[in-house]
């Protein structure tokens, strides 16, 4: 009888019909409360919704490449995202945690949420195999998907400005510390970024050198999207 509690919850929330309840007791059971937990469910799962999202991506955006996809991904199996979702299926109301979690909010938590999803996309997938984990999976992804922005979007200034003027056969942009002001814990960064061939120049500022380059390669191309206009 203690192994069927959480099949209310994956009936209902996942629309699935558990065969083992046993699996989703363990998928939905914090190492903090007993054994068995969550743990090695939560490493497969991670395989199965890496795999799932990444086909769902490769067939949506036909002219991504392998970088795009990667980016695209992330926004879908990160820490955050997959926390939300599990959220929205009141995860945490059924998540089993010991006594220390329970006090410190450990139901709320990003990163106990997110483990905790995964691993009931791995008792999915030992249930009722891949088909059973993807019709699932999709159900919860596709709205996330469909809101993705362009692959384009999720690329860093630095990234876009090097692809353009790489793809008109110009050198490289240049980058250089301007100054820095501050203790060496607590630096502000002065970048100037510099594309000599289309006669830009901007600077950028960050509490890293690496904010400030891509604060001046944006500033470089909104310049020449500028310039365009």
């Amino acid at each position: 009888m203690q192994a069927e509690w959480p099949q209310r919850w994956v009936r209902e929330r996942l629309g699935y019909e558990p065969g083992d309840c046993g699996l989703f007791a363990a998928a939905l059971t914090h190492r903090s409360a007993a054994r068995p937990h969550n743990e090695r469910l939560e490493f497969l799962g991670d395989a199965v919704l890496n795999l799932l999202v990444a086909e769902h991506l490769y067939r949506a955006f036909p002219d991504a490449d392998e970088g795009d996809l990667s980016r695209l991904r992330a926004r879908i199996v990160s820490r955050e995202p997959l926390a939300e979702i599990a959220a929205e299926l009141s995860l945490g109301e059924v998540l089993q945690l010991g006594s220390g979690e329970l006090k410190t909010g450990g139901f709320r938590r990003q990163s106990i949420l997110a483990d905790a999803f995964e691993a009931v996309c791995g008792a999915l997938y030992l249930d009722g195999g891949i088909a059973a984990a993807r019709r699932v999976v999709a159900g919860l992804m596709e709205p996330r998907i469909a809101r993705l922005p362009s692959a384009a979007a999720l690329k860093d200034a630095k990234t876009r400005l090097q692809e353009y003027v790489q793809s008109r056969g110009l050198p490289l942009p240049r980058y250089a510390v301007e100054r820095t002001e501050g203790r060496q814990h607590d630096q502000t960064f002065w970048v100037v970024c510099e594309v000599e061939s289309l006669k830009r120049r901007a600077s950028g500022r960050g509490r890293s050198r690496r904010r400030a380059e891509q604060e001046a390669a944006q500033r470089v191309l909104s310049e020449i999207e500028a310039g365009r206009a």
